[in-house]
């Protein structure tokens, strides 16, 4: 069984999908409030996206600012989910019009991480062995 986050975001979904699949990869699936026949958005937003592939995560603009991603006291952790390249790739390109909250440095029990919001605000550690 995987988790896999679903972000909840202000009229961004669309362009956050895009993004994320420039950072990791993978393919990009997203689906219109009209398409699906819904009436409980606007008829172009995004009522549900996916981003398969190494990272799998989903998206859909929220109804109200107050339903949008807020991350306070957690973010998603990404450890050892690829070599040391390819996570300081990621976190560069997470980092992008982003804050960098402690950077990506070898620590003192020999593995690597860091931690940062990205853009979209969305909260992120990411580590290597």
């Amino acid at each position: 069984m995987a988790v896999i986050p679903y972000l909840l975001l202000p009229g961004t979904a669309a362009e956050a999908l895009e993004f994320y699949r420039g950072v990791f990869g993978g393919e990009v699936e997203a689906h219109t409030y009209r398409e699906f026949g819904r009436a409980d958005g606007p008829g172009d937003a995004i009522a549900h996206g996916t981003l398969s592939g190494p990272v799998a995560l989903f998206a859909a603009d929220a109804g109200a600012d107050e339903d949008a991603v807020q991350m306070g006291g957690m973010f998603f952790a990404l450890l050892g989910a690829a070599d040391a390249s390819t996570t300081a790739a990621w976190f560069a390109a997470l980092a992008e019009e982003g804050r960098i909250l402690d950077p990506l440095q070898q620590r003192k029990w020999g593995d690597s991480d860091g931690q940062l919001v990205d853009r979209f605000g969305v909260r992120w550690l990411l580590g290597h062995p």
